[in-house]
């Protein structure tokens, strides 16, 4: 032991006297994006709030065992952790701990405070210290009309030794993502002019994806969740209205039943409205929690405070409906390698996490000057999230067969690779490993015969989205006002989340674990045949880039697993006939 303090006591000393510096992001997009405006330096006395995550131990073991924990021809299947195991597992080493906190407190940063995980550290210090801290960065405050951020546009470093231990700063570059819902009754579109639609409602979702009077929730300790960003705030009366207008058919939660957070706004937001109202709708009768993180602190990242939250809670709802997404190309490599492991924290817990596809088709970003690619969304691409794209009734008055919404975000990473539950059916063996090998995303890679440009989509990433779910036309009450046409994969999001949310609830009941991260059962399930648990969506394309090699287009649906759609729409009887399973045996 008093040979390893030694030995520490010098790593930590080379810290003090250490001048060389690493830049932690040095591919961070760190331009002002459209919406916001430079006002000023900050004074020296301003406090800033940064987030340092630190380097956590045993990664490589982390994912094993969410690989195991997810597959259910596995014997780990189901077995997650409490956040006390997790915390044994990757907890930073002594040796980080010591050096990253020896590094703050000789800059006199004292006010910090930490998670159950011991992988994060919030400090609050002035804007003089920071630059000190942090080589190079330049704090300045930005406003977009309403808020105001502190933010760097200038890229930092941090001492060669201290790098070693810190995967990314947060509150110094990103700026908060504005994903908005839409509503088409007051935005054109080149593709489409929305017209008169009756509108989406709780009772066309239920009757749509077979959900009966009695398919809510009875189970006492299940709950189901939706995190807010960006000031997006609800207001109960909001949710009282709406049920007393669309949720008579069903029984349902009358309140949500738990705030984590402050719902300080006056007004609520559409984005807050339709998530709360959506999920109390599908996952009827199952306790609701809000995540609210509105950025209090003008050097807050709130999608990061948001997964700090994540990891100092033991109490926590199975499954959360996020609708928040960045271009993959505007966030670094360190942030987003940092996110997927915080993402599988969740899964080992048994957290079922789905995330929104996005807004705006395969997307486009111009390359170079007449050269352009499609543009992935995050966390939409994280092979650790269960994704969902948008769907519109092929006719808009009757309860039909779904369409593609052309606004439905999916297609290929990026960053990262293809992962196996995609690639094959890879928990089977044998000839039918060999029989299997394609039936998700290969299959429709190989069988389209009109596809965009290879040199758009990087075909071994990772694909989505996973699943999908109506997207279009939705009628929401929001600030006591019925409001028709609000559409986005924001509304299909938690529309998923909540019969992800009910079918836990049967799962309970039956003494199953919770569902925990899908995907590995969803593709196993689906490659083995499995028929009736998805409406097929076969119709239909997104947008790509307006140039002459795509004019316009992205990906187009087809049978079985696209990358518009996903596997497609839930048919809830079957879905969950598939999903009341233990372990699965090998055929």
């Amino acid at each position: 032991m008093a040979a390893r303090g030694c030995l520490l006591a010098i790593c930590i000393s080379r810290v003090l006297i250490s001048s060389r510096g690493v830049f932690l992001e040095p591919d961070q997009k760190v331009s002002v994006p459209i919406g916001w405006i430079q006002v000023g330096r900050v004074s020296a006395s301003d406090q800033i709030l940064l987030t340092f995550a630190l380097k956590q131990q045993n990664t490589d073991k982390l994912q094993e065992l969410l690989e195991q924990v997810s597959d259910p021809h596995s014997l780990q299947y189901g077995k997650y952790l409490s956040l006390d195991q997790l915390s044994s597992l990757i907890q930073p080493s002594e040796e980080t701990l010591k050096i990253v906190w020896t590094w703050l407190r000789n800059h006199g940063v004292q006010n910090c405070s930490t998670v159950q995980t011991s992988d994060f550290l919030k400090c609050f210090m002035s804007a003089s210290t920071a630059e000190k801290l942090l080589t190079g960065s330049k704090f300045n405050r930005f406003t977009d009309g309403h808020r105001t951020l502190i933010r760097s546009l200038a890229k930092y470093e941090i001492p060669e030794e201290v790098a070693k231990h810190v995967d990314f700063v947060g509150g110094v570059h990103r700026f908060p993502s504005k994903n908005t819902v839409i509503s088409k009754a007051w935005k054109t579109s080149r593709h489409r002019i929305a017209g008169f639609h009756l509108g989406v409602t709780p009772a066309v979702v239920r009757k749509r994806y077979n959900l009966t009077a009695s398919d809510v929730g009875s189970y006492e300790n299940n709950s189901q969740a939706v995190a807010q960003f960006l000031e997006q705030y609800f207001h109960q009366m909001d949710l009282t209205v709406f049920m007393q207008l669309f949720g008579r058919s069903f029984v349902h939660h009358t309140k949500v039943d738990k705030v984590i957070g402050c719902q300080r706004g006056i007004k609520a937001g559409l984005e807050a409205s339709l998530d709360v109202e959506y999920i109390m709708s599908t996952g009827g009768n199952i306790a609701t929690w809000v995540f609210s993180n509105g950025g209090r602190h003008e050097s807050q990242e709130p999608f990061l405070e948001w997964m700090t939250l994540l990891s100092n809670m033991s109490a926590i709802p199975w499954v959360h409906s996020i609708s928040y997404g960045d271009d993959e190309d505007s966030l670094s490599m360190a942030y987003m390698k940092r996110i997927n492991i915080e993402f599988m924290k969740a899964g080992v817990r048994g957290l079922t996490l789905l995330f929104a596809s996005g807004d705006d088709g395969a997307g486009c970003r111009e390359v170079r000057k007449g050269v352009n690619t499609f543009d992935p969304n995050f966390p939409a691409s994280s092979p650790y999230v269960t994704t969902v794209g948008g769907t519109s009734f092929k006719n808009p008055f009757q309860i039909t067969a779904e369409v593609t919404d052309y606004i439905s975000g999916g297609g290929f990473s990026n960053v990262f690779r293809m992962p196996n539950y995609q690639l094959s059916n890879q928990l089977v063996t044998g000839l039918i490993f060999v029989l299997l090998k394609d039936v998700a995303v290969k299959s429709y890679l190989k069988r389209m015969k009109s596809l965009p440009p290879a040199s758009y989509y990087n075909v071994n990433g990772r694909a989505y989205p996973d699943v999908a779910a109506l997207s279009d036309n939705y009628w929401i009450v929001n600030n006591l006002i019925p409001i028709p046409w609000i559409s986005g994969t924001s509304a299909s999001t938690p529309v998923f989340s909540g019969i992800l949310a009910l079918i836990n609830d049967r799962r309970f009941q039956k003494g199953l674990p919770a569902l925990g991260f899908v995907n590995p059962l969803l593709y196993s399930l689906q490659g083995n045949g499995t028929s009736g648990a998805f409406f097929d969506v076969t119709t239909g394309c997104h947008l790509g880039c307006l140039d002459e090699k795509t004019e316009g287009q992205g990906f187009c649906a087809s049978p079985s697993w696209d990358p518009v759609t996903g596997w497609g729409t839930p048919n809830y009887p079957e879905l969950l006939k598939a999903l009341l399973l233990g372990k699965v045996d090998d055929p």
